[in-house]
């Protein structure tokens, strides 16, 4: 039977995570693939063999692969792998994250985000951080089955749902796969509240089922907005959407009557932390009621992957990025402590949240995230049982 995948023209893989794409640190320094925001594909942090090719072998590659002499490569294909989970909602008990319970469609992400920091994911898989994270992802097409069943279980204490905790619900298989919307619709049928966050545009498709839920002030929708930049948006997050389309987005769901919110993420310091006050004034203007900001934050080997990218995109401001950040992590690049791993530490990040304060008051805009209820969750029969006592 052909898989949703297989009608959009994505065939969706059977059976587990496929091998890794077989680059190696050095090889992958010699491709920079089209569309792609880390070009490498270093090994994880669970591997304990790593093939490093020598000199002549890379040389080699490079020319069997049909590569340029400057080292760039044709566009990388992404392979979608059937996830073979069997539960939807995850819950977390983290006190820097505001929701307790979330749905990942998707596990690794088509974004390409240089600075994601749900790379280091991938590594549980047996995948890189690197260039695998983009072009292996995992699919749950069974999810909004899995979702129902879970919501009609009387275990189950109705409370907000965050969509994704991880990586993005909205990537750009979605607009063919449709699981996302799917999941809203059993979500709608349940009123079950859901936050969604993302960076893709594509979720003002689905403003029908959003406004739906908001009539029972159960949905709200944030955009996750880096930089007003287009060239900047282009290297950093190569697949996400564009600014001003998150910012039609925007309008879209405010039209629709949906509680918008934006969400600078993350603030790289040194590189996009002076765009605070524009992009707020920005997103206010198309229609968004409330904001919110999250330090850069660089886990395991996203540090190297983050810091190979300003190397090739920044070059001249490398060390100043890289300081900037250790200004705000105690010294280092990343800090994992709670209370300080979402907001960063230290007389810079006070400065920056200065900033973004005060223009967040001058905006109008209130505090991050919306309030949702689950006044209004039902069960499906509920409703007929109760005419029978």
């Amino acid at each position: 039977m052909a898989t949703a995948g297989d009608r959009a023209g994505h065939r969706v893989r059977a059976g587990s995570p496929a091998p890794r794409s077989g680059l190696t640190p050095h090889r992958a320094a010699l491709m920079a693939p089209r569309g792609r925001g880390i070009p490498s594909n270093p090994a994880g942090r669970f591997e304990p063999v790593q093939y490093v090719a020598d000199r002549e072998t890379l040389e080699s590659d490079r020319l069997d692969a049909g590569t340029d002499p400057d080292g760039s490569a044709p566009q990388v294909p992404t392979v979608y792998l059937r996830d073979p989970s069997r539960t939807a909602i995850a819950t977390n008990d983290s006190p820097d994250i505001g929701f307790n319970a979330s749905l990942n469609p998707y596990r690794g992400c088509m974004h390409g985000c240089a600075y994601c920091y749900a790379r280091p994911t991938h590594e549980y898989l047996g995948f890189s951080a690197g260039l695998d994270f983009e072009t292996r992802i995992l699919v749950k097409e069974q999810l909004p089955q899995l979702l129902r069943k879970e919501l009609c279980a009387r275990r189950w204490r109705p409370q907000p749902i965050a969509m994704s905790g991880v990586t993005d619900a909205y990537q750009p298989i979605e607009r063919e796969l449709g699981i996302s919307r799917r999941c809203l619709e059993v979500l709608a049928e349940f009123r079950n509240p859901v936050s969604v966050i993302t960076k893709n545009a594509l979720v003002a498709r689905d403003a029908d089922l959003l406004a739906e839920l908001a009539g029972f002030e159960a949905a709200s929708a944030n955009l996750s907005i880096t930089t007003l930049d287009p060239q900047l948006a282009r290297e950093l997050e190569p697949r996400a959407s564009q600014p001003q389309q998150h910012l039609l987005a925007i309008e879209k769901l405010a039209n629709a009557g949906v509680p918008v919110g934006v969400i600078i993420a993350p603030v790289i310091p040194g590189l996009n932390d002076q765009e605070i006050p524009a992009i707020l004034a920005a997103a206010r203007a198309a229609g968004v009621s409330s904001a919110g900001l999250i330090m850069l934050r660089l886990p395991y080997g996203l540090k190297e992957l983050f810091g190979d990218w300003l190397e090739r995109h920044r070059p001249e401001r490398k060390q100043r990025v890289l300081s900037r950040i250790r200004d705000v992590r105690d010294g280092k690049l990343n800090d994992t402590r709670f209370g300080s791993r979402m907001r960063g530490g230290g007389l810079y990040a006070e400065q920056i949240r200065d900033l973004f304060e005060i223009h967040r008051r001058r905006t109008g805009l209130a505090p991050a995230p919306h309030s949702l209820s689950t006044q209004h969750f039902r069960r499906p029969g509920d409703a007929q049982l109760t005419l029978f006592g």
